[in-house]
């Protein structure tokens, strides 16, 4: 585990408090953790599953069915 030395200034210190008290941890530092784990699920792109990256590649791959306009489509696949 990496640590650091961090300096937050009086608004993030009592935000961290908060979020010590809500959650019941013992220490800011898991109160820290637990605000990068939110943000990580809430913000940054989730990793896709390999099962799914192949299967869009492989519809990726498949030929479509030109058309111009949405009447058209409609045509083509009442056919």
């Amino acid at each position: 585990m990496a640590q650091n030395i961090i300096h937050f200034g009086e608004k993030e210190e009592r935000i961290l408090g908060l979020v010590k008290a809500q959650q019941n941890f013992k220490n800011k530092n898991q109160a820290l953790e637990f605000v990068l784990n939110v943000y990580s699920d809430s913000f940054l792109e989730p990793e896709l599953r390999p099962s799914f990256v192949n299967e869009m590649r492989k519809i990726e791959r498949q030929k479509g069915i030109p058309f111009e306009n949405i009447n058209e489509l409609r045509r083509l696949t009442s056919e």
